[in-house]
Order: structure tokens, then sequence, then C-alpha cells
């Protein structure tokens, strides 16, 4: 004998008025809007920092490669001699402080170093803040070592280093005037000073932003960039020292 079930309710969803339907519930996440916590925008701004660096870089190779075009140009091109109506080969071998740049080379070496820990003190810095904030933790607040003014010391003692190596220069009768080598090697130095110190500038600003207690990304992205700048510069003092060495 057949028996009949209770019958089952079916609820139908109602639609939104007007010809339009409703549209389904946005979750977003905690913190800044949905964006997640910390800083929203700060893998854009670090790229677009890189990039702005990548193309200062690209700017700088493209006048050191024309500098050493010229060097290598007039190291074998006569000029004339208006005494004799003569052309004469006046290229005249530098006698570089070779000892003294060797010191500057390995204080620039070790201000690099410093550089690179500095970029990884703060990222490490970045990462803990972020696990300092979730409640019930808390971590060591220690400083640290001082990388950043170590590298801003060492900096300063190679741009002094290049001082004293001109003085000595000078001393052995190599001015600016003297022949086209010795112009040449002041001019590769000192555009290599000027550049340098530039980026001494980027490293006390960003001290100066860390004594401000500016916000951790923001001086996390100067102090990273300032840093890949930094071992650039020194792996184009090693160019530099290498062409003046090698192709006097």
């Amino acid at each position: 004998m057949a028996t009949l079930s209770p019958p089952v309710t079916v609820h139908v969803p109602k639609t939104g008025k007007g010809g339009g339907s409703s549209l389904p519930p946005v979750y977003r996440g905690g913190g800044d809007e949905g964006r997640g916590g910390g800083s929203p925008d700060y893998g854009s701004r670090l790229r677009r920092a890189r990039l702005g660096l990548a193309v200062a870089i690209a700017a700088i190779v493209m006048l050191f490669v024309a500098f050493t075009s010229a060097y290598v140009v007039r190291q074998g091109l006569p000029t004339l001699d208006v005494k004799t109506n003569t052309y004469v080969r006046d290229w005249i071998p530098v006698n570089l402080p070779i000892a003294l740049l060797l010191v500057n080379t390995g204080l620039l070496l070790f201000s690099s170093i410093a550089a690179e820990l500095a970029r990884r003190q703060i990222t490490r810095q970045a990462a803990l803040a972020r696990v300092g904030s979730i409640p019930g933790v808390s971590l060591d607040s220690g400083k640290g070592i001082p990388w950043l003014g170590i590298t801003v010391v060492l900096g300063s003692g190679f741009l002094a280093g290049q001082w004293m190596a001109w003085r000595v220069l000078a001393d052995r009768g190599f001015y600016l005037a003297t022949s086209g080598s010795s112009s040449f090697v002041y001019l590769l130095t000192a555009s290599h000073a000027v550049h340098l110190m530039g980026g001494m500038l980027v490293l006390l600003y960003a001290a100066a932003v860390s004594l401000l207690h500016k916000p951790l990304e923001s001086r996390r992205i100067v102090v990273d960039v300032t840093a890949w700048y930094w071992h650039f510069m020194f792996l184009l003092w090693i160019y530099i020292f290498a062409l003046m060495w090698f192709f006097r």
C-alpha cells in the first residue's frame, strides 16, 4: 500500500527589482580596506624605485662607456707638434699610487658589504614587525649594529683616500693638464667620486628618516635601492681601476 510523504517547502531566492539581479556579498580581508595588513602598495613602490635605479644605472654605464671609448682612442691618437710640424705620440703613462688605490678599493668593498648587511637588517626588521603585531607575541627591540652608519663612514674614507691619491699624483708631476693620460685619470676618478657622493647623500637621507621614525616600509625602500646602487658603485670602481692600471 502506497504512503504519502509530507510536502517539502522550497525557498526560492528573490531577485532584485527593476530587472537587475542582486550581487553576491563580497568578503574582504582585515585591515587596509581588504588589501591585507602592512603597506598595501609596498610592492609596487619598490618595483618603481628599482626601475628608476635601473634607468639611472643604465645612464651611468653609457657615460662611462663613452669615457672608455674616448680613453682608448686618445691613447693611440697622435697629436701635432707645432714646433716640428710633425705628429708625435704624447701619451705618458701615469705613475699611479697603486698601494693607496688598493687600500681605497678595500674600503669601498667593506662599505658595500656593510650596505648589504644594512639592507638585510631592515628587511628582517620589517618581517619581525609583522610578527610582533600578533597579540601575545613579544620580540627583542634591540637596534643591532648600525650598518648604515658604517657604510657612510667607510664611503667617506674611500673619498678621503681618493683625495690623497690625487695629491700623490700632483706630487709626482701628474696634473689635470699634464697630458691626455693624466687628464683621463682625473676625469674617471672624479666622475666616480661624484656619483658615489650622490649615493652617500641618499644614505644620509635613509639615516635621517630612521631617526625621524618614518614608516618602516619607506625606510626599507630607501635602504634597498641605495644598497644596490652602492654595489654598482663598487663594481664600477673595479672597472675604472683595472682600466687605468692595465691600459696606462
